[in-house]
């Protein structure tokens, strides 16, 4: 399968790694308006990869089977619906779109050519969140009621820039006109894990998001927090923080029954003790009277003491490799990915609309699809 290649950068090069180690997969062509680029993909590969400034010449060529877009999300969109009306099946990375508009318009256009497309939500393609989360739909933790998302990093996000005229190019993610924010970049991720445990996308968004720590020019904030409203009164919050990573990569999954931790690493089931009410015991508390405090038993308000029950999958390969591959046998078997577009457009469109309801401090109704 030949792959043509449009923004190699730092996420693009992480892919390129993972497809070389992809059977049956070379990549063909290159395409990025930063051209030290190519040098890096040419030793990366091990060749001289034909390369493009323009994203329509790599579009021209007739030697491409598949097109893979890395791009900043600003042009995923329109890059996307280009490659799929040349008639090639597309893998973008997240998110879809970087407008509610364009959100829809991807979907359309995969409707319309019939094209297969993978978003690059590559935590449906971990081993432990798949199984962790096909047992929560499962019942395991009863019914799931909250999730809560928690990305933080001890990073100012900046990237050194060796001219100034390049600082929008390299260090797009710090501005608005470009960027989505920490909320696109990484809340995205969690919004997908929430949507996949719900069922659902979610129906509203209120967040906020300021500049706390790093006032160096950027229009986009350091930190972000976000509640998102699902159906049954469900929520979802998300937090990330570039200053202070101890909370790290982790989402909680809390259910009426007990709670569902998940890392990049592993997964851990946390399940609530049963209460245990005899005959005997009721009678001595109506006898005898019991002295409280703020909670009839202090003990109860720490239910979940104790190391929870570990879940253990064998983890021979990166989320990413397992992506590529899937999508890859996707493209061979003429199917659409488990991460498909409409995967693609729930967490897009709560991140398009979301974006601009944390800059005015308002809760925003997110749009659902219609038929």
């Amino acid at each position: 399968i030949q792959v043509g290649f449009i923004g190699p950068g730092s996420r693009g090069q992480e892919l390129i790694r993972q497809l070389l180690r992809t059977p049956g997969v070379e990549i063909a062509a290159q395409c990025d308006v930063y051209e030290p680029r190519f040098a890096e993909v040419n030793e990366m590969v091990g060749k001289k990869v034909p390369s493009h400034k323009d994203y329509r010449g790599l579009l021209d060529r007739k030697d491409l089977d598949v097109i893979y877009i890395a791009t900043p999300p600003l042009f995923h969109a329109s890059y996307s619906i280009a490659a799929m009306k040349t008639g090639r099946p597309v893998y973008c990375e997240k998110t879809t779109g970087f407008t509610p508009e364009e959100c829809t318009s991807v979907v359309n256009a995969v409707k319309k050519t019939g094209q297969i497309y993978q978003v690059g939500h590559q935590m449906r393609y971990a081993s432990w969140i798949v199984e962790s989360v096909n047992r929560v739909r499962k019942g395991e933790i009863g019914e799931p009621t909250h999730v809560y998302g928690y990305w933080h990093r001890n990073d100012n996000w900046r990237r050194e820039v060796p001219n100034p005229s390049l600082e929008h190019l390299m260090n797009w993610r710090l501005y608005r006109e470009s960027s989505g924010g920490l909320l696109e970049e990484l809340g995205s991720h969690h919004i997908d894990i929430a949507n996949w445990v719900f069922g659902e996308q979610p129906q509203t968004l209120f967040g906020t998001s300021s500049i706390a720590v790093y006032h160096d020019g950027r229009t986009v904030g350091d930190n972000v927090q976000a509640v998102l409203g699902y159906s049954k009164g469900r929520r979802m919050f998300f937090s990330s923080l570039t200053d202070n990573g101890l909370m790290a990569d982790q989402v909680w999954v809390y259910g009426t029954e007990g709670s569902l931790q998940i890392t990049l690493e592993d997964a851990t089931f946390y399940k609530r003790p049963s209460k245990r009410i005899t005959e005997a015991s009721h009678s001595d508390v109506v006898e005898k009277g019991v002295a409280t405090g703020a909670s009839y038993n202090v003990d109860s308000a720490l239910p979940y003491r104790g190391p929870g029950n570990r879940l253990i999958m064998k983890r021979d390969e990166d989320p990413t490799l397992t992506a590529c591959k899937s999508f890859m046998e996707c493209v061979r078997n003429k199917k659409q990915p488990f991460a498909n577009v409409d995967v693609g457009f729930g967490s897009a469109i709560a991140c398009a609309v979301g974006r601009h309801a944390m800059y005015e401090d308002r809760l925003a109704k997110i749009p659902h699809l219609t038929a």
